[in-house]
């Protein structure tokens, strides 16, 4: 039987597979080269961390709850929405319960307790983590749509209906007049104020 510290290094691998696995709804959409689901949570953990400072929540907590919250994906895959109809997935939490089998102690109990956190939404650092899941799927929609992708606007629609904070909401806003390279512009022109 494996010791603690070789299923830990296991499961850091597992995770791993999240920087290879690729985001299937913008492959449905025809974007030829996506984000993977680590590329997809990183930004979503800035953003939760944003959203949880205008809140008044815990940034910390908000970024680590979205840094979990698609590692279940290592062993579901990212399913498109149209496939939902006819798989039946298994809880997030209960996927979390058996990566985590074996780990140490603590390492479990962190890792599940963030899982069920975010999937119960009974926190002001849930609600912010899945607003900045959201968020992030509309800003890279945007991103896509800058690209030449004409097929993401079902994406921001659906990610601006499910949006619950008003910082989120204020931000999306903000992003659908914002190009996504307006930064660059005022950065190479020494306006950063």
């Amino acid at each position: 039987m494996a010791d603690e510290t070789e299923r830990l290094a296991g499961f850091l691998y597992e995770i791993g597979l999240l920087k290879r696995y690729r985001r299937t709804g913008w492959l449905v959409a025809g974007v030829s080269a996506p984000e993977s689901i680590a590329d997809h949570s990183f930004r979503t953990a800035i953003i939760a961390s944003v959203l949880a400072s205008m809140e008044g929540a815990d940034p910390g907590r908000a970024a680590l709850l979205s840094l979990f919250h698609d590692s279940q994906e290592t062993r579901l895959t990212d399913l498109p929405h149209a496939a939902r109809p006819y798989v039946e997935k298994a809880p997030n939490e209960r996927v979390t319960e058996h990566q985590t089998r074996g780990l140490p102690a603590a390492v479990a109990a962190m890792i599940t307790g963030v899982v069920a956190e975010y999937e119960g939404e009974d926190s002001a650092e849930a609600v912010c983590a899945r607003d900045a899941d959201k968020l992030e799927c509309l800003v890279q929609a945007i991103e896509y749509r800058e690209h030449g992708n004409r097929n993401t606007q079902p994406w921001i629609d659906s990610s601006l209906a499910r949006l619950r904070t008003a910082s989120a909401r204020r931000l999306a806003e903000q992003a659908q007049k914002t190009g996504s390279l307006d930064w660059l512009a005022r950065a190479m022109d020494g306006d950063e104020t």
